[in-house]
């Protein structure tokens, strides 16, 4: 689960996310579909077209829905404070990739025990999307990844020019939302984390 996430907006098309993902997807490790206003059938036919542009099903990951995850026969689920106990999902899915969000280390400690696969954690620096709430920072990300086994993927405001800082804190890989998927150009922006992710790792 190391590398390169992207996370699904909500500020999109079906049809435009897919044209984009249909771009980048080979330079991108894990694609993540968090679209809380689309139905099941939504989800499931935006999977198929991903699938029919040449996507790996198994780099799809599914945010909360474990049934949506195991019926589009994709990678793994990402599962939040109010899904399905990583413990249940493990038990009754153990072919999925289990990853969940946490935001301590305590919290961190008792996922890795209950079975997850790997953690998020963040947000690391300030953005867009969490405004008011202060960025937990370098330090609090060191804490996670000196704490726990599974690969901890560092969220939050990460750009090419930052995310170097976030890898020496060990994280093992970055989750990015808007700075690739609502960038003037994707595959440009793709380009820009892969190659920065690269020569760091």
């Amino acid at each position: 689960m190391k590398g390169l996430h992207i996370i699904s907006t909500g500020k999109q098309s079906t049809d435009e996310f897919i044209k984009k993902v249909k771009a980048i997807h080979a330079k991108i490790d894990f694609i993540h579909i968090r679209e809380r206003n689309w139905t099941a059938k939504d989800h499931i036919a935006v999977i198929r077209k991903l699938i029919a542009v040449g996507v790996d099903p198994k780099k799809i990951i599914i945010n909360d829905r474990v049934d949506i995850a195991v019926t589009g026969r994709v990678g793994g689920v990402q599962l939040t404070s109010h899904s399905l106990d990583v413990c249940d999902v493990k038990k009754y899915f153990p072919s999925l990739q289990i990853g969940c969000s946490v935001h301590s280390v305590e919290e961190a400690l008792e996922k890795e025990e209950q079975g997850a696969n790997y953690l998020i954690y963040g947000h690391i620096f300030k953005t867009n999307s969490k405004i008011g709430l202060p960025p937990r920072g370098l330090k609090n990300l060191s804490k996670i990844t000196s704490s726990v086994k599974v690969p901890v993927i560092a969220i939050g405001g990460i750009t090419p020019i930052n995310l170097s800082t976030v890898l020496q804190e060990g994280a093992s890989g970055i989750a990015v939302l808007s700075g690739i998927l609502l960038a003037e150009d994707c595959t440009i922006a793709t380009l820009k984390y892969r190659e920065k992710l690269d020569e760091k790792r």
